[in-house]
């Protein structure tokens, strides 16, 4: 039987410390440290076919990079988001500011055309009162229109078409003043000249609602769009109304209307309902401010209307000037009512476009604030993490010395658990903490003993005795290393091995155990006693085969222990045995002679205490002998060794 301390109980311990984080436990200092230290068995995954050690300095620093790029990672995507954003908020305020550079040009050129509407109305109506402008001045339009032109702050390319079929074309703003004038010094009062100021003016209007309309974008980067689309529908509707305006003049100033101006008069009038219809449409507020319109104008209101009936049924009446005057002053103040609610339209644009702008001057603030933060804290961050990534290696170093002295300190508690408990054995109980005890159908037990061990023991000292029994079981420990054997126990002067358990080797357990036990005997015959150099040692050995049970008994000091008969008749072979022979059963030598290379001698028949008379034999020797060792080699293995705690 064996014995061996409660060591799985520590050994638990010392596999949880040893479960600390390797990646800090291998950190150190310097490679002096680097190199005394390997927790994980030297067993690492290669980057690019290194094997990375954070315990040297080269791997540190390249952990310590790792470790601050971690931060730059948010860093980086705030940093990017940010400017992103703020990139984004540029765009959409250059896409507001060129909404409001539109808008100012459209605002020019709407009033231009404005002007040009009045203008077209005041001199037809003059030409169809035959030169009576009833109060109105047309020089002060004319220089209104004037002033306007020369307030253009650009000039687009305008073609009119003449009545004659031909295009002038007028790339600047002198240019076409100075046709202008000229064409204002041939109004005359024909029928001809009328139409031909009607598409005159008209044309010019088309030409410059055409550029509005391609300067104005119905743009998606603000929600002034749909204001932009009322405002240019609403300029539009006034176009179309005012030209409609015209034929109305011509209707009741000529009494009926050609062919060619009625359908005029009726195209212009629905259009111009339908752009007025279509701009509350995109902004319904401005349906409300022209029902307070109409409210406003009443019974002109409902003569307009009448008016527009009459003329659209365009039946022949007596020519009245008062008429006409009428019929223009009611649609001027209509167009007039009109154009003030282009005004608002333009007022909301404009209002519109400066929160919009007033809103991305901000949010471009908050972005600049908030790039300029993360910019300055980004250092300090920075700082931080490699201060503490230096204190964690530091505190690593330490860490890992210590982690390598738990490690030695596993090793010797490892080692001294494998020579109390087999290898395997001890394994299992560390891993479960129960082994189960098993069968092992054959295996081979040797026994031996001193010779008058007790006569040596009564004239020695102790410490003589120790010092003694040592020499021996390190010559025999020594011996056995070479052997499929198992040492089960050392008690007093008694030598247990075993062969066969606890990992089995199917009948190499005979031979190993009958060469292990020829060994000894020739071992032991160098060996002389230290205090009595007169006498040399003697043992004797005895040697059976056959079924045994092994398992860990107790639990404070566990004890791998074997039982079964075949314990005891071992035990009895070597009771009954004799000084340097080898005493083996019946079983143990048909055993030989099955394997073969073996001499054996018949001893005879002896009466076993509690086995009655068996038949037994003596092992001589091995064919091609056993000696593994020279004897100088024997002798060196059994000088003198003095054990630390003796020192102690």
């Amino acid at each position: 039987m064996t014995s061996v301390p409660a060591a799985h109980q520590l050994q638990r311990l010392l596999d949880f410390f040893l479960k600390i984080p390797r990646h800090f436990s291998q950190m150190s200092q310097g490679d002096e440290v680097s190199s005394q230290v390997s927790l994980d068995g030297g067993v690492r995954k290669k980057w690019c076919g290194l094997r990375p050690d954070p315990a040297r300095r080269r791997w540190r620093r390249c952990y310590l990079l790792q470790m601050m790029v971690l931060p730059f990672i948010p860093i980086v995507a705030v940093i990017l988001q940010t400017a992103l954003g703020l990139r984004h908020q540029l765009h959409y305020r250059v896409a507001v500011a060129e909404v409001d550079s539109q808008v100012t040009l459209a605002t020019e050129f709407g009033k231009v055309v404005t002007l040009m509407q009045l203008e077209r109305s005041e001199v037809a109506f003059f030409l169809f009162a035959n030169g009576d402008d009833y109060g109105r001045n047309l020089t002060v339009r004319f220089s209104m229109t004037d002033q306007a032109l020369d307030n253009l702050s650009t000039w687009p390319t305008v073609t009119v078409n003449t009545a004659t079929g031909t295009s002038l074309v007028f790339k600047d703003s002198k240019t076409f003043m100075h046709h202008l004038q000229l064409f204002r010094g041939n109004i005359s009062n024909e029928e001809s000249t009328i139409r031909e100021v009607l598409h005159w003016y008209s044309s010019f209007n088309a030409a410059m609602m055409t550029h509005i309309t391609d300067q104005i974008k119905e743009t998606d980067n603000s929600g002034v769009w749909r204001f932009l689309i009322s405002f240019k529908n609403l300029l539009r509707s006034i176009e179309h109304i005012g030209i409609s305006m015209v034929n109305g003049i011509n209707y009741f100033g000529r009494g009926n209307l050609s062919t060619e101006s009625y359908l005029g008069f009726v195209k212009d009038t629905v259009i111009g309902q339908d752009l007025l219809n279509a701009s509350f449409t995109y902004w319904p507020r401005l349906r409300s401010l022209y029902g307070s319109i109409v409210h406003q104008l009443g019974k002109n209101y409902t003569l307009i209307q009448l008016n527009t009936k009459k003329i659209m049924k365009n039946q022949q009446q007596r020519p009245s000037e008062n008429d006409a005057k009428k019929y223009f002053d009611l649609m001027s103040t209509y167009l007039e009512e009109l154009r003030k609610l282009q005004k608002i339209v333009r007022r909301q644009i404009r209002d519109y476009v400066n929160d919009d702008l007033a809103e991305a001057s901000r949010q471009e603030a908050v972005g600049v604030t908030i790039l300029v933060i993360v910019l300055l804290v980004s250092p300090i961050i920075i700082i931080l993490v490699k201060n503490a990534v230096a204190t964690i290696q530091i505190y690593a170093a330490h860490l890992a010395l210590k982690a390598n002295e738990l490690k030695q300190e596993k090793m010797r508690s490892d080692s001294l658990l494998y020579q109390m408990l087999p290898p395997f054995v001890a394994q299992r109980l560390k891993n479960t903490q129960h082994v189960p005890a098993e069968y092992y159908e054959q295996v081979t037990i040797y026994f031996s003993d001193i010779v008058g061990f007790t006569e040596i023991a009564a004239i020695s000292t102790p410490l003589e005795v120790v010092k003694f029994l040592n020499r021996v079981y390190r010559l025999f420990d020594a011996l056995i290393e070479k052997y499929d054997v198992y040492k089960v126990e050392t008690i007093g002067d008694s030598y247990m091995v075993a062969s066969g358990l606890p990992v089995k080797n199917g009948k190499r357990h005979i031979t190993e155990i009958a060469t292990m036990a020829l060994d000894l005997l020739d071992g032991s015959t160098l060996f002389l006693i230290p205090h009595r150099p007169s006498e040399h040692l003697q043992i004797r050995s005895g040697v059976h085969t056959g079924p045994v049970v092994a398992g860990i008994v107790g639990t404070k000091m566990p004890r791998y222990c074997l039982f079964g008969d075949t314990v005891n008749t071992a035990s009895r072979m070597e009771s009954t045995g004799e000084a340097l022979r080898i005493h083996i059963s019946l079983e143990m030598k048909k055993a030989l002679d099955l394997v073969g290379g073996f001499k054996t001698e018949h001893r005879g028949f002896v009466d076993i205490k509690g086995k009655g008379v068996l038949d037994t034999y003596w092992l001589l020797s091995k064919d091609g002998g056993v000696r593994r060792n020279t004897n100088h080699e024997l002798l060196k293995l059994a000088e003198d060794h003095e054990p630390n705690y003796f020192r102690r």
